[in-house]
């Protein structure tokens, strides 16, 4: 565990900040928690839907990793650009460094190719834009964060009609269903036996929902885990044609397909309340009468001085 003043880096992988007072209001959360911010974003070299050119978002991102100071790496936001950087990214340095890479959504591209390519772990959590950078930030969000983050070990709970009793332990990982699924086949997807996954995504019609789901079952990772959580699937529109076809419905055929049980309730996805998952964290999951705990260990830390 690190006990020194914490360096953060922002860096943008991935979307700009629309409004970039964000930024400001990022450092000034950070910086009262404690926290040397270096912020590696520049709002003047937006590039298209883009935090900066491919070459300079993989700079940020190469520097923040360089920069001896700097024990935390956390993303502008999400959209979309993680993609793009992968063949490109010195992930070995990133490993070596020990710094902790915090993010989701479109991030999730980097916490799979950066475990999958070293097995060092990363976090699924707040980014500096839209939590840390937010008109009102989320008091749980960021608790949450922080309480992770000092560890040694992190608990996560929730609640879900129907969920089935578990008891079983695991390597956590997963995070944006859709960019784990575009990773299917690349070297960039882990290799991970005996996982606990746990997924979310926004504007996927449940149709979707099931088929990626179905794709991951077929491609036969799923009768190699121990089970799944699914945190917030939001944004989507039924339509006439749906016919009774809703997530519900769509849960309840996973339930009986899928080699592997299903529970929901996870904090986790595009809405303002979200817990903290370390990618690649020792995971035991505990269900009971629909309320479960997923306790977390064997992660990185960071302590504030």
């Amino acid at each position: 565990m690190i006990t020194s003043q914490i360096g953060v880096a922002i860096v943008a992988p991935g979307g700009y900040a629309p409004d970039p007072a964000a930024v400001s209001r990022a450092v000034a959360n950070l910086e009262a928690r404690g926290c040397l911010v270096h912020n590696y974003y520049d709002h003047g070299q937006v590039h298209q839907r883009f935090g900066g050119s491919d070459d300079a978002r993989l700079a940020q991102l190469h520097a923040a990793i360089a920069d001896p100071d700097v024990q935390v790496i956390v993303a502008l936001r999400g959209a979309y650009g993680m993609t793009r950087l992968l063949d490109k990214i010195d992930y070995q340095a990133l490993a070596a460094s020990g710094k902790i890479v915090v993010g989701f959504s479109d991030v999730t591209a980097l916490h799979m190719a950066l475990y999958a390519t070293t097995g060092a772990i990363s976090y699924c959590g707040p980014m500096a834009a839209g939590d840390f950078g937010a008109d009102a930030p989320v008091a749980f969000t960021l608790d949450d964060f922080w309480a992770c983050l000092a560890g040694p070990g992190h608990t996560v709970t929730g609640e879900g009609v129907g969920n089935p009793a578990v008891d079983v332990r695991g390597t956590v990982w997963g995070g944006n269903l859709a960019m784990c699924m575009s990773l299917v086949g690349t070297p960039y997807f882990p290799a991970i036996d005996n996982g606990i996954l746990f997924f979310e995504d926004i504007g996927e019609h449940p149709y979707r929902v099931e088929r990626m789901l179905l794709q991951l079952m077929q491609t036969g990772v799923l009768a190699r885990q121990q089970a799944i959580v699914l945190g917030d699937f939001s944004g989507f529109r039924l339509a006439p044609g749906d016919n009774g076809y809703d997530f519900g419905a769509m849960l309840a055929h996973l339930r009986d397909v899928l080699p592997v049980p299903v529970l929901t309730g996870l904090a986790y996805g595009h809405g303002p309340r979200r817990v903290t998952i370390p990618f690649g964290a020792q995971g035991h999951l505990v269900c009971d009468s629909g309320c479960f705990t997923l306790s977390l260990s064997d992660y990185p830390t960071v302590r504030l001085a």
